[in-house]
C-alpha cells in the first residue's frame, strides 16, 4: 500500500472504497441513495453515450484532452486499490483456509478416536440395526390380515397385489407366507365343510370362503358328495324319488315307456357307487400295509420288538370290518321301501354282478394282485422287508382256509344272488389265493436264504485261506448264521426223528416248495445258505489252517442247526459236503483232532 493511501483518513478511504465497488459492480445497493442522473459517472444510472455527448457539446478539445488524463489517473488509482485490497482478502482467505485444515485434521484424528472406541459395539449396534428392519416388517405383517380382510370386502384379493410386486425380494417373502396361511386355511375350511355336524348356514359360508380362495366348485361338489354319501340314504332316497317321477310320466303319456331307462339311470349310479366302495377298499389295504411297512422299520422304543402276529391280527380285523361296513352302506339300494329295488332287472344284476362279483371277489383278487407283486424281484414292490412277505403269505393263507369264504357266505345272506348269473366260485378263487400265499412264502425263504448266503459268500471269498493261522475259535459269521430269523407261524409240538444213516447220495433240492410251518420256513433258509457256502468253498484253495478252520465252523454249525430244521440229516449231509469238498481244495489237508474241533467249539 502506498504512503498517500497510508496518510488517508477513515472517511476518505471509506469514500474510496465504495467508489472501487460501484466501479467494479461490487456495490450491492444499486438504487438505495443512488443519482438518477444518465450523466454521473458515479451513479448507477451513469450512461457512457450520453456523458460522452455531453463533454463533446460542453467541452473544448483542451478541456476533453485533460478529462482524459484525469480520468486515467483515477482508473490507475482505483486498479491499484483494487488489487491491494483483493490481495488483503486473498492473505485473509488463506489464513482461513489454514485454519480450516487445522479443523480437520483434529476432526479426523476424533473421528478415528471414536471409530476406534465404538468399534466393539459396531457388532451390537448392526444386530440392532437388523432387528429394527425386522421389526418395521413384522409390523406390516401384523397389519397384513387387517387389509387382506379389507381387500377381501372390497374383491381386491391380496394375491392378485403380490403377485403384481412378487419380483421384490421383500414382497416374495410376504406372498410365500400368505400362500403357506392360506394353504392352513383351507385346510381348516375343508375340516369343517367335512364336518357331519356343520349347520347348513355354516356350511354355505364354509364353500363360500373355499371358492374366495379358488377352490374349484367341481372337487367341492364331489367331496361334498362322497361325504354326503357315505351311508348312501340320501343318494337312494333321491334317486327313488326320480324313479317314482318317471313312472308317474308314464301314466300321463301312456305312449312312453321312461321306467325302463329311469331304471338305467338308477342301475348306472348305484354301479358307480359299488366301484366308488372298491376303490375304498383299496386305498385302505394300501394304507395299512404302509402303516405295517413304517412300523417294521422304526418299531416303537429303544429296545423295542415287533410282534407280528399283533400286526397280522391287526390287518386282518381291519380289512374284513372294512368289508363288512360296506356291504351294510349298500344294503340300503335293496330296501323294502324303494320302488326301484323291486325291479328285477335292477335287483339280480346290483347284488350278484355289483355287489358279490364286482366288490367282494373284485377286493379278494386285487389284494392277490398286490401280494403277488412283491413276489417280483424287478417290480416296484419287489424291495419289501422279509417280515413283511411272512405278514402277506399268512394273510393270504388265512383267506384261504376260512375268510373268502365268510365274506362270501355274508355278502350272499345279505344279497339276493341271480342264480342264472355266472359267479365265481369259492373254491377257485381259495385256489387263486392259496398259490399266492406259497409264492409269498417261497420269496421270503428265498430272500432270507441269500441274504445269509452273502454274508457267508463274502467272509469266504475276503479271507487268505491258504495264510490263515491256526484256528482258536469259531469265526463270527458262524455265530449269526446258526440263529436264523424265527417267523410268525405258530408250529404244533412235534417230534424230530434222527435217522442214523447218511443219505450222501440222495439230491437235495434247495428251491423246493416251503411249507406253512415254521421248521420248514426254517428248513428252507438254511438249505440255501448252507448250498452258498458250499459253492464258496468250491471255488478256493485252502492251506492245512484253512482246512481246520472250515472244520471248526461246520462242526459249530452242526451243534445249533439241528434244531430248527425238520430232518437233521440234510444239514448233516450239506456240512460233510462243505468238509470234503474242501479237503479236495487242499494243499496239505491235514484234520483237527475232534476232541480239540469240540473244545473249540464248545468255548466259542
Amino acid at each position: 500500500m502506498s504512503t498517500a493511501q497510508e496518510d488517508e483518513d477513515p472517511e476518505q478511504r471509506r469514500k474510496r472504497h465504495g467508489m472501487l465497488k460501484m466501479y467494479y459492480g461490487l456495490d450491492g445497493n444499486q438504487d438505495g441513495g443512488a443519482s438518477l442522473d444518465p450523466c454521473d459517472i458515479d451513479g448507477a444510472h451513469f450512461k457512457p453515450d450520453m456523458y460522452l455527448s455531453k463533454l463533446i457539446q460542453e467541452k473544448s478539445l483542451t478541456e476533453l484532452m485533460d478529462k482524459e488524463s484525469e480520468m486515467l489517473k483515477q482508473i490507475r488509482s482505483l486498479d491499484s486499490d483494487m488489487q491491494t485490497l483483493m490481495k488483503n482478502d486473498f492473505r485473509k482467505m488463506e489464513d482461513e483456509m489454514d485454519h480450516l485444515a487445522t479443523n480437520m485434521t483434529r476432526i479426523t484424528e476424533f473421528s478415528g478416536n471414536v471409530s476406534h472406541t465404538l468399534d466393539d459395539r459396531r457388532q451390537q449396534i448392526t444386530k440392532l440395526a437388523g432387528v429394527h428392519s425386522l421389526l418395521k416388517k413384522l409390523q406390516f405383517l401384523f397389519e397384513l390380515p387387517a387389509r387382506l380382510n379389507k381387500c377381501i370386502e372390497m374383491k381386491a384379493y391380496t394375491q392378485r397385489v403380490l403377485l403384481q410386486y412378487q419380483h421384490m425380494a421383500s414382497f416374495q417373502g410376504i406372498n410365500s407366507d400368505c400362500s403357506k396361511i392360506i394353504q392352513e386355511m383351507v385346510a381348516i375350511l375343508k375340516e369343517q365343510f367335512s364336518n357331519k355336524e356343520c349347520s347348513p348356514r355354516e356350511l354355505a359360508e364354509c364353500v363360500d370362503l373355499l371358492l374366495q380362495l379358488n377352490e374349484p366348485a367341481e372337487h367341492l361338489c364331489d367331496e361334498f358328495l362322497a361325504q354326503e354319501t357315505g351311508d348312501n340314504t340320501i343318494l337312494v332316497r333321491a334317486l327313488d324319488r326320480f324313479h317314482r317321477r318317471l313312472q308317474a310320466m308314464n301314466k300321463l303319456l301312456p305312449d312312453t315307456d321312461f321306467s325302463r331307462a329311469g331304471t338305467d339311470i338308477v342301475s348306472s349310479a348305484a354301479r358307480d357307487r359299488v366301484d366308488h366302495y372298491l376303490d375304498s377298499l383299496k386305498q385302505h389295504f394300501a394304507d395299512c400295509l404302509t402303516d405295517v411297512r413304517q412300523t417294521l422299520a422304526s418299531p416303537r422304543g429303544k429296545d423295542a420288538t415287533v410282534n407280528l402276529t399283533e400286526l397280522l391280527s391287526g390287518i386282518q380285523l381291519n380289512m374284513v370290518e372294512q368289508v363288512k361296513s360296506v356291504l351294510s352302506n349298500l344294503q340300503v339300494f335293496i330296501a323294502s321301501d324303494i320302488t326301484f329295488a323291486m325291479k328285477p332287472y335292477f335287483r339280480g344284476a346290483f347284488c350278484t354282478a355289483g355287489v358279490r362279483e364286482g366288490l367282494v371277489v373284485g377286493f379278494v383278487l386285487h389284494l392277490t394282485q398286490i401280494c403277488q407283486e412283491f413276489c417280483e424281484a424287478g417290480g416296484e414292490r419287489g424291495s419289501a422287508p422279509p417280515p413283511l412277505l411272512l405278514i402277506l403269505s399268512r394273510l393270504c393263507s388265512d383267506y384261504e382256509s376260512s375268510t373268502i369264504s365268510y365274506l362270501i357266505t355274508l355278502t350272499e345272506e345279505q344279497f339276493d344272488m341271480d342264480p342264472h348269473s355266472e359267479m365265481t366260485s369259492i373254491a377257485d378263487l381259495c385256489g387263486e389265493v392259496k398259490v399266492t400265499a406259497q409264492k409269498l412264502l417261497n420269496h421270503f425263504v428265498k430272500v432270507q436264504g441269500l441274504a445269509i448266503s452273502q454274508m457267508l459268500r463274502k467272509s469266504v471269498e475276503t479271507r487268505d485261506w491258504l495264510n490263515t493261522i491256526e484256528p482258536r475259535n469259531v469265526r463270527a459269521v458262524m455265530k449269526r448264521s446258526s440263529s436264523p430269523q424265527l417267523c410268525c407261524f405258530k408250529s404244533e409240538a412235534r417230534a424230530v426223528d434222527f435217522y442214523t444213516k447218511k443219505l450222501f447220495s440222495e439230491k437235495i433240492e434247495i428251491f423246493s416248495a416251503v411249507e406253512f410251518s415254521k421248521v420248514s420256513v426254517l428248513t428252507g433258509i438254511i438249505k440255501i445258505s448252507l448250498k452258498t457256502f458250499l459253492e464258496c468253498i468250491r471255488l478256493r484253495i485252502f492251506g492245512r489252517y484253512g482246512l481246520q478252520q472250515i472244520q471248526v465252523d461246520t462242526y459249530y454249525l452242526q451243534l445249533y442247526l439241528w434244531r430248527f430244521v425238520s430232518d437233521e440229516t440234510l444239514v448233516q449231509v450239506l456240512l460233510d459236503e462243505i468238509v470234503c469238498s474242501t479237503v479236495h481244495r487242499c494243499l496239505d489237508p491235514v484234520m483237527m483232532e475232534p476232541s480239540v474241533v469240540e473244545l473249540i467249539c464248545e468255548r466259542g
